[in-house]
């Protein structure tokens, strides 16, 4: 189909259903079905194995990653040991990741359509906003650690704006929320173009990142003199050790919790199932790889230069003492975390809402309130209390390996990967996936108590040896639970979604 005749039939496509449904599909219902929900036509689609690469070179070296890994360094694991732990959760990563990919490259439908198929037409709706809530909150959060870089950026060009720095309101000072308000207007501008776009931001930033962060790592390993500290003065050793490595590799996978789940709202736009394999296989274990060796060498350089553990690359580029070089780390910085907010944290609450409502929120709208969202709660006190943190997020967070559990037993151990795409968009009684009013009962009851096992293990004190795994027993609790009440009588039936599917270009 030529470039104009896709554009045509996209524009119809946001007046009306009807005009890219067949008639033989008119059991559409336009409560479940819009443009942005739509499964994308084969044809066209431009996600390429450069651009996977790319998702996990900005979403890898992101700033929250960075003081994870650092954290691992003050825990007392030395240079290889951190390494192995990135090495224990790329390789499960690329597992759980490629497993998630396929759906979306097969279906052409983003998480929240895909979870239907598990949960029923609005059973999904649980799926959907849990990884919707958790991600707007990350969304403000994330948006004001780049607003702390933007500071620094802003003082070291203009020393006489310290002083908007040093007041309060509502808990931040003048000049923060002048940066975090114009970090938000840029990424609201971005994400308003849709999906192409974040391809094309993700596509430039990702080099500029791994450059930055190289550069980085050799000016720090410089300035220790040619070499660094491969461990701190209270190293682990046996079986200590090799705990915090496995901890540390699972607690790799959880911080990409969120992202297993919905990574199909990015491949169902991917050219074939071999760009998946290829870039997650350059972006996962050999990026994670390269992530880890400039973990090692900026926070034990930093430790060989005075002794300290820095907690974040922000911590370095500040003592940057060539303004020319600190700018440019800046802006480098700014760039990966605007990129990684709008992968991560940006598109799952944007399908999350058009779910919600299909007939009165498109990409655009959705992606609008979510920003909103994200400002109002105030995100800064959101990561400055502790508790909020550990008992919201991480409760909701917890809730995320037991719902990949159920969705991957039942897509790919039940039903062999068969979907009835069209089914997935009527209100129909005899629709496959209307099961009871449009809920599975099913697979909620297999949720709902490996949900519970899994806040329990993540929040309570008493479990604390457990914590670090609470999103692999709660995935596999999910995944044992849904097979267990999996009802293997019902007919399973695979249809295309081609008759129903629009240009993935948005």
């Amino acid at each position: 189909m030529s470039s104009p005749s896709r554009m045509a039939l996209f524009r119809r496509s946001r007046m009306a259903v009807v005009d890219v449904v067949p008639a033989s599909q008119d059991r559409i219902s336009p409560r479940l079905y819009n443009a942005d929900l739509a499964p994308t036509q084969r044809a066209g689609r431009r996600w390429n194995s450069y651009n996977i690469f790319t998702l996990w070179a900005n979403d890898v070296h992101s700033l929250g990653n960075y003081a994870f890994a650092i954290g691992l360094f003050a825990l007392g694991l030395g240079a290889w040991q951190i390494l192995l732990a990135f090495l224990v959760g790329a390789v499960l990563l690329f597992g759980l990741l490629s497993l998630s990919g396929f759906m979306g490259e097969k279906t052409g439908v983003p998480f929240p359509v895909m979870s239907r198929i598990a949960f029923g037409i609005h059973g999904a709706q649980i799926a959907a906003v849990v990884r919707g809530g958790v991600a707007i909150v990350w969304f403000g959060v994330q948006t004001y650690l780049a607003s702390v870089v933007l500071r620094v950026l802003l003082v070291a060009l203009f020393p006489g704006l310290d002083a908007m720095d040093q007041n309060s309101i509502l808990g931040l000072s003048s000049l923060g929320w002048i940066a975090f308000v114009a970090l938000w207007i840029v990424q609201v501008v971005i994400v308003s173009f849709g999906m192409e776009m974040i391809r094309k931001y993700e596509a430039f930033a990702g080099p500029v990142i791994l450059g930055s962060m190289l550069a980085i790592a050799v000016w720090i390993f410089f300035s220790a003199g040619g070499s660094i500290a491969f461990s701190t003065d209270n190293a682990l050793t046996g079986g200590e050790m090799w705990r915090e490595i496995f901890v540390g590799g699972a607690l790799w996978v959880a911080i990409y919790g969120t992202f297993v789940l919905n990574f199909c709202d990015f491949t169902r736009n991917a050219v074939g199932r071999s760009a998946i394999t290829r870039g997650n296989f350059w972006g996962i274990p050999l990026n994670m790889l390269f992530f880890g060796a400039i973990v090692v060498v900026l926070a034990g350089g930093q430790f060989k230069i005075n002794g300290q553990i820095i907690g974040s690359p922000a911590d370095i580029v500040q003592t940057i003492p060539n303004t020319v070089l600190l700018v440019l780390a800046c802006l480098a910085l700014l760039l990966v975390t605007i990129a990684v907010n709008l992968m991560a944290n940006f598109v799952a609450p944007i399908y999350a809402l058009t779910n919600l409502f299909p007939t009165k929120l498109n990409f655009r709208r959705a992606a609008l309130v979510s920003a909103v969202i994200g400002l109002v709660i105030l995100p800064w006190n959101v990561y400055n209390n502790p508790t909020v943190i550990v008992y919201f997020l991480g409760g909701l967070g917890a809730i995320l390996g037991p719902l990949f559990g159920v969705i991957m037993a039942d897509y790919w151990l039940v039903r062999k990967a068969r979907v009835n795409v069209p089914d997935l968009y009527t209100e129909s009684p005899d629709g496959e996936y209307h099961f009871t009013r449009g809920f599975n009962p099913r697979a909620i009851a297999a949720l709902i108590p490996a949900a519970a096992i899994a806040i329990v293990i993540a929040i309570v004190p008493a479990f604390h040896a457990l914590a670090g795994f609470s999103w692999f027993i709660g995935a596999g609790l999910g995944l044992g639970f849904a097979l267990l009440l999996a009802d293997r009588r019902r007919p399973v039936s695979e249809v295309s979604g081609e008759s129903i599917a629009v240009p993935s270009v948005h």
